[in-house]
């Protein structure tokens, strides 16, 4: 495994030094690190408006170190501005899922104690839905938005009370430097304390190790910034080697992807299975050139998916697993070594074992629950001290993940370890049928879930939307199902 130390990361560091300041004195004060709509956003631009924005929080907001600061915002350049700013102060900023409610903002911002929220103004109505008095510890609104804001203040006078120069303020490589919201599959979601240094070593082992991302490249995640997946992939990847991020604050539906594709021309691509399956279903003529690398995750990659863009679109789809609480990837394909249907081989830097329900390690081949160990873990979830000994033990983050490992080092999902299906006395992964269902030409999308049958016994249930080529029939049902069973 290696550390934070093993990559050179010195014990004083702010991450904002490394991701933002280093830029100028490196010579590329003039190059482009954000493209948003018309917008251009030189790394000279980015450096001040992530100083003025810090800084004002500091000025206006009396901000201190180790304060939350709620972001709700779209994927615009006020995100990055938002993000950096509040890490260079030493505060604790906080992405927040814009597609929540009501409930969920108000539980996050109690659960942070956030004094300041950093909001879009499209989002602004399911915010004032909530009554102020249940938000004890919000103090300041700031709206970001070409309007002028009904409640807070404005993104852009906030920057104008700024200083261009501001320094970083000292921290440990180890300190809390953000955190992000894990829903998991039960309770409430939960704060995963990300510290300084962890960004860095996804970068470095991830970005840079695997998907070879340079300074040339411009990247273009359809996954949103509030991701742990998609803040790597839009913002702290392509900033740790010069390179250009494009961002669309809108929804990724496949006609707004390819058009952003074929206008900005990424090199870089990132996708989840089911964002490319809809790329897939849209018909027509689609320049794809530009793509060196495509990469999915967020679910498992059927393989009858994987083939059929790789048909169309002549490009390979990395697959590979990361979570909210390791950040970003820890096991992945990779170019040249892809075996189809795995997740891919363990990212060097990381550490991986398959144990089953006593803790004992599993044989070659057979299916257990997934560990992992890497210093990108997060130090653990904020105010939920039980869940966090449950999920991290001695250096090891337990997944929640059904794998196995072949004889060649590449891993295989089988599922949740709460999705697992007890069949005819065997266990029944859905996310195999679910594969294989997706090999059938008449199947775009698929997903197989347990229900009990008159003798109130657990059966796999299917639920299949077909091809526009297909019509739904009896014929067609027993056809897939006799192409499954076999």
């Amino acid at each position: 495994m290696k550390t934070a130390a093993g990559l050179g990361v010195p014990a004083a560091f702010n991450a904002a030094s490394y991701f933002i300041d280093r830029h100028l004195p490196e010579g590329r004060g003039g190059k482009i690190a954000i493209e948003s709509g018309d917008e251009r956003v030189s790394y000279a631009e980015l450096h001040e408006r992530v100083n003025r924005f810090g800084s004002a929080l500091r000025r206006t907001c009396g901000v201190r170190a180790g304060e939350r600061i709620a972001l709700l915002l779209l994927d615009t350049p006020e995100f990055a501005y938002g993000f950096f700013g509040a890490v260079k102060i030493g505060a604790v900023p906080v992405p927040t899922n814009t597609l929540w409610k009501a409930p969920d903002y108000r539980y996050l911002l109690n659960d942070s104690a956030a004094r300041v929220l950093v909001i879009s103004e499209e989002l602004l109505p399911e915010f004032v839905r909530i009554p102020r008095a249940d938000l004890p510890s919000l103090e300041h609104v700031i709206v970001a938005g070409s309007g002028t804001p009904s409640i807070g203040v404005s993104f852009a006078d906030t920057l104008a009370l700024g200083s261009p120069e501001l320094t970083a303020e000292p921290c440990a490589h180890d300190q809390p430097a953000f955190w992000l919201y894990s829903s998991g599959s039960t309770g409430s979601p939960k704060g995963c304390v990300h510290l300084h240094h962890d960004m860095l070593i996804c970068a470095e082992l991830f970005g840079r190790g695997i998907l070879g991302i340079a300074e040339s490249d411009r990247t273009f995640s359809v996954a949103k910034l509030f991701f742990a997946y998609g803040l790597g992939n839009a913002l702290y990847f392509p900033l740790a080697c010069g390179a250009t991020t494009i961002l669309w604050p809108g929804p990724p539906t496949p006609a707004h992807v390819y058009r952003i594709i074929e206008r900005y021309r990424p090199s870089v691509f990132y996708s989840v299975p089911t964002g490319y399956g809809m790329l897939l279903a849209q018909d027509g003529a689609v320049d794809l050139s530009s793509i060196r690398i495509a990469v999915s995750a967020g679910e498992a990659l059927p393989p009858g998916l994987f083939e059929r863009f790789k048909a169309r679109f002549q490009l390979e789809i990395i697959d590979g697993i990361g979570s909210t609480e390791a950040l970003h990837m820890f096991i992945s394909n990779r170019t040249g070594a892809i075996r189809v249907g795995s997740s891919g081989q363990l990212v060097p830097g990381y550490d991986a074992r398959i144990l089953d329900d006593d803790g004992v390690p599993v044989a070659a081949g057979e299916m257990g629950n997934l560990w992992v160990a890497g210093d990108s873990i997060c130090a653990g979830y904020w105010n939920q001290p039980e869940k966090t000994k449950h999920t991290f033990q001695d250096g090891w983050l337990r997944t929640g993940d059904k794998y196995s490992q072949d004889a060649d080092g590449y891993f295989w999902y089988a599922g949740r370890s709460d999705d697992m299906l007890k069949v005819g006395g065997q266990w029944v992964s859905p996310v195999e049928v679910e594969h294989a269902l997706m090999e059938h030409p008449a199947v775009r999308e698929c997903g197989v879930v347990g229900r009990e049958d008159g003798d109130d016994l657990v059966k796999p249930v299917a639920f299949v939307v077909l091809r526009e080529t297909a019509g739904p029939s009896g014929e067609l049902a027993a056809e897939v199902q006799r192409f499954v069973r076999e």
